[in-house]
């Protein structure tokens, strides 16, 4: 029976699988390897349950850096019942010349580190909070998009030579002159439709993101 009071798992996350690393709390304990997991919600559940069925009397404490998984892992986990932290890559000790990544190694170190409590977590914001930075985000991919649509068009005018002679850009005397401007080659007036009907859609997106933001 194992009766160790803290269990520490390591866990080097990535897209589709994550290393497993445990070590104990005894003095002199070394880690475990235990292998991969799929990295869904099923295969985290699961492996909660076996690792709590064999410490017992354990508190399971997990670890893992921040990365493209973001807090669902640690957000799952906690809801479980057990502990869960998040660190920063940049935050994690590193001695000199330890050149040598390997997934294995990686989760080895997490536990080590963790249990030595060299380690500094994060904040994890609450699931509201990252809804509402996730949606600030997306608004400004969209004006980024938006910006890179026009100097585009900005582009096949000056290849061109065309200027136009309405000073207040993109306003709606600039956008019908737009849409009544005629190239000399159907090729390029099909460019032209097409980049207004982008600039349109865009323009529309970073609206309706702007507004969901003031109403949230």
């Amino acid at each position: 029976m194992n009766k160790c009071n803290i269990l520490f798992i390591g866990l080097d996350t990535h897209k589709t699988f994550t290393q497993l690393a445990v070590l104990n709390d005894e003095r002199g304990a070394k880690p475990e390897s235990l292998g991969r997991i799929n990295t869904n919600k099923s295969a985290f559940i699961k492996l909660a349950r076996q690792l709590q069925s064999k410490y017992p009397k354990a508190t399971l404490h997990f670890i893992y850096e921040a990365g493209p998984c973001g807090y669902w892992i640690y957000r799952l986990l906690t809801s479980l019942g057990h502990c869960c932290y998040i660190v920063a890559p940049s935050l994690i000790p590193k001695k000199p010349g330890d050149r040598v990544k390997t997934d294995k190694r990686d989760a080895v170190k997490l536990a080590l580190l963790f249990k030595a409590e060299t380690l500094t977590t994060i904040y994890v914001p609450e699931a509201e909070d990252e809804a509402i930075r996730d949606l600030s985000r997306a608004r400004e991919t969209a004006m980024k998009d938006l910006k890179d649509a026009k100097y585009q068009l900005k582009g096949l005018f000056l290849r061109n030579n065309i200027t136009c002679k309405v000073n207040d850009n993109w306003s709606k005397q600039h956008l019908r002159w737009l849409t009544e401007l005629v190239l000399p080659h159907p090729s390029q007036q099909i460019v032209l439709q097409e980049m207004i009907q982008t600039i349109t859609e865009r323009t529309k997106r970073v609206e309706r993101l702007v507004n969901e933001l003031e109403r949230s």
